[in-house]
């Protein structure tokens, strides 16, 4: 068992704000039938989803992160079949990573929110159930990685992890939390994000268990990664 230190490590200075966190699903805004109308019957054309963008855009590098598969008994996407579903949307150069749920490809249609949308929209009309996503472009989760309050470099993967946001969050959200309670855990907000640091590991975090508390993610969706993670996702979406 891991030595809890006796301090948290000081955030260095950065002009972005940062978070981390573990929150859970909040409730589904839309049902599994409404999601599953709103699929597309074909592949987008290069216009766009929603026209909102133009022929011969230039094409983006995304991921995809997916809410709460894969988990126990709960809902299953295989990944072979998240490739394939991603790629009949008209989406190119897929991958994924690892099972929890996350998938890099390039598009030169659309933009984050329709995306997201898209997909969700496909996967509730193939599986036949709800799946929150949110898409998030190479130059957000590089922003993501390099405003880190935390130094990342010294400490461990588990020790890390970030908490992606539909929307953005304020502190306000948060003003219950006692964070001297929890010393030498703590979080940072960011843009978007939240980011946890649990010297002990998730698993043993009381504050991680506070924060995945559902009216603190009420209204927005909120999924969280470790920092391994966090730096593949960096990397699956360079050009």
């Amino acid at each position: 068992m891991q030595e809890p230190v006796a301090a948290i490590p000081q955030p260095c200075r950065t002009s972005h704000s940062s978070v981390f966190g573990l929150l859970r699903e909040p409730p589904v805004g839309q049902s599994c039938e409404a999601r599953r109308a709103r699929a597309p019957a074909v592949v987008p054309t290069p216009t766009g989803h929603d026209g909102r963008t133009t022929v011969g855009a230039m094409a983006t590098r995304y991921a995809a992160l997916l809410r709460g598969i894969n988990v126990g008994g709960g809902k299953k996407v295989p990944m072979a079949e998240l490739r394939a579903l991603l790629e009949s949307l008209g989406l190119g150069d897929v991958r994924t990573y690892l099972q929890s749920g996350q998938a890099a490809f390039t598009a030169g249609h659309g933009d984050e929110e329709s995306l997201a949308a898209d997909l969700s929209g496909a996967l509730a009309g193939r599986f036949g159930f709800d799946v929150e996503v949110i898409v998030r472009d190479h130059a957000y989760l590089k922003g993501v990685l390099d405003a880190c309050p935390f130094p990342a470099a010294d400490l461990e993967p588990k020790q890390l992890h970030v908490t992606y946001f539909s929307a953005p969050v304020t502190e306000g959200r948060f003003a219950e939390i006692d964070r001297e309670a929890y010393v030498p855990e703590d979080f940072r907000l960011g843009d978007r994000c939240l980011y946890l640091y649990v010297p002990d590991g998730l698993g043993r975090s009381k504050l991680a268990e506070h924060l995945s508390k559902p009216r603190l993610s009420k209204g927005v969706v909120a999924t969280s990664r470790n920092w391994n993670t966090v730096r593949k996702l960096v990397e699956m979406t360079e050009a």
